[in-house]
């Protein structure tokens, strides 16, 4: 149901955005950009066969990302980055995927770009930041992206969500309740991305159920509430928590082996020159 849900509400903001499209391609292109992101190339050929039989007279235009596209282009040029298009797709899926979810995981193995495309803030964050004001491709405007990385499996749940002293009874804040509470309270219109840079545990990850769903609220032991304003692998993680995250899944495939051997080349050049 929160997979349907989800395809509701990318329907209606195309609809929002595009009143005069056909209700047939806002249906597809719905389907496509909140399933796409989570297959691999492999399944994305399944995938394709079934969506040309579902609607086969249907025929999609390229969508423009335009200055969203060309800002992530800027960004990799100034980090050092090879803007690959397969990378720059991910980093817009990422984008898509934001709009419509407001927890979202991204997955795949070493090597497939996930720590560029969003962490630090790298690529996805500096663009969006960057084009602050402008008209963005699905509705209103860019706004400022403040990133808050932590790693979640460095530190005990008490550190992360808070807790009680035994001996005292006095409530410690963690790290993310007191992030989440300063950033709920803010009244300025920058998105707030709290990111778990690291495995997802079974203990700490459950505990965000809360934060996940649809009531977006943080439940510490405390019995203090906060709202959320608007805003690897999974092999521990129960159905309850995969469903209420979008997915976005990486792969190196589609970086190829050109950044690697360019990245070498570079540094091989720099070293023979600094030698000299």
């Amino acid at each position: 149901m929160r997979a349907v849900k989800t395809v509701i509400s990318a329907a209606g903001n195309l609809k929002r955005e595009h009143a005069d499209m056909n209700e047939e391609l806002i249906c597809l292109r719905a389907i496509q950009d909140v399933n796409v992101p989570k297959f691999l190339q492999d399944d994305l050929k399944l995938f394709n066969g079934i969506v040309s039989d579902l609607f086969p007279e249907i025929k999609q235009e390229p969508i423009n990302y335009g200055t969203l596209e060309e800002s992530m282009r800027t960004v990799c040029a100034k980090k050092n980055l090879k803007d690959v298009d397969g990378y720059i797709n991910k980093c817009i899926q990422l984008y898509e995927t934001t709009v419509v979810r407001h927890g979202l995981m991204l997955v795949g193995p070493s090597g497939s770009g996930k720590t560029k495309v969003s962490v630090a803030p790298v690529t996805l964050t500096a663009a969006l930041t960057a084009l602050k004001g402008q008209p963005s491709v699905s509705g209103g405007v860019y706004e400022t992206v403040q990133t808050y990385v932590l790693n979640p499996k460095s530190i005990t749940m008490g550190q992360l969500y808070g807790e009680y002293d035994l001996l005292t009874h006095e409530w410690t804040d963690g790290i993310l309740s007191a992030l989440v509470r300063r950033g709920a309270a803010s009244m300025d219109q920058e998105k707030k991305w709290y990111m778990f840079d690291g495995p997802v545990d079974a203990v700490w990850i459950e505990n965000m159920n809360t934060v996940l769903d649809d009531n977006k609220k943080l439940c510490l032991s405390s019995g203090e509430i906060i709202k959320l304003t608007d805003v690897q692998d999974l092999a521990v993680a129960s159905p309850a928590t995969v469903s209420r995250c979008g997915m976005v899944y990486l792969e190196p495939s589609i970086l190829g082996l050109s950044p690697f051997t360019d990245y070498i080349i570079f540094h091989y050049f720099i070293n023979l020159y600094g030698q000299l």
